[in-house]
């Protein structure tokens, strides 16, 4: 997750955060109920719940203020669906934009950059030459969020439009749930598939990054490694 001033790595168990002020600071990630993590639908909430929590965590990486903004964002859409007029779509277009506007401030494209190329020179065991500059790895990763909201949207459509359920109120908030979990299901078959023709799926989010990224400098890309070393420590010790 890249930070205006940072980037937060995250593990099955633990988290850390790196600054670009040199400041490192670490957490332990929440343990759903094992039971919850092998339910269908179910499972793909809790990971959700769970990528979120170093950004709401009283300790964690956000702000006060941040995380009312973010929650808020979050939930504003499914409240202003209970409405008629021009005005909540105008109130639901203001939030937008400054959630994006929030989540994308600062310096958070070039450390998107960096965190997708810290973790593939550890996937790759090409930490020293990348520290070095000598090696380069793709700012473009396969298990971006950006990916996930490009198999999220369509989801959600084709969910709003087939799901039998009537014009009540909750019904946005059933359609959105379900949308997400289902979503979840199937970003998990795409990761863990070897079939390439799988693979396609993630081609609109890949081609998205080319907005959500920008070529990091090398000392951004340190940042993120410093923030990979840190969950691999650990997780090893």
């Amino acid at each position: 997750m890249a930070r205006p001033n940072g980037v937060v790595i995250v593990s099955e168990r633990y988290w850390a955060f790196a600054g670009v002020d040199g400041s490192l600071r670490e957490g332990a990630m929440p343990q759903p109920r094992e039971l919850l993590q092998r339910i269908p639908l179910a499972r793909g909430l809790v990971r959700l719940y769970a990528s979120l929590a170093p950004l709401f965590k009283r300790d964690g990486v956000a702000k006060s203020r941040e995380r009312w903004l973010i929650l808020t964002a979050l939930i504003a859409p499914l409240v202003l669906t209970a409405f008629d007029g021009p005005w909540s779509t105008v109130a639901g277009i203001t939030l937008s934009v400054l959630l994006v506007a929030t989540i994308l401030r600062g310096r958070a494209l070039q450390l998107h950059g960096a965190e997708h190329r810290a973790i593939a020179a550890a996937e790759a065991r090409r930490l020293e030459a990348t520290w070095a500059g000598t090696a380069r790895p793709s700012r473009f990763s396969p298990r971006c969020g950006t990916n996930f909201a490009a198999l999220a949207l369509p989801v959600t459509f084709m969910a709003d439009r087939l799901l039998p359920v009537g014009p009540a109120v909750w019904s946005p908030v059933v359609v959105l749930v379900f949308s997400l979990a289902l979503t979840m299901e199937l970003w998990r078959l795409v990761q863990r598939s070897p079939r390439r023709t799988w693979r396609l799926l993630l081609l609109p989010g890949l081609g998205l990054q080319r907005l959500t990224t920008r070529e990091p400098r090398l000392e951004e890309t340190q940042v993120a490694m410093r923030a990979v070393e840190a969950v691999l420590r650990l997780e090893l010790a």
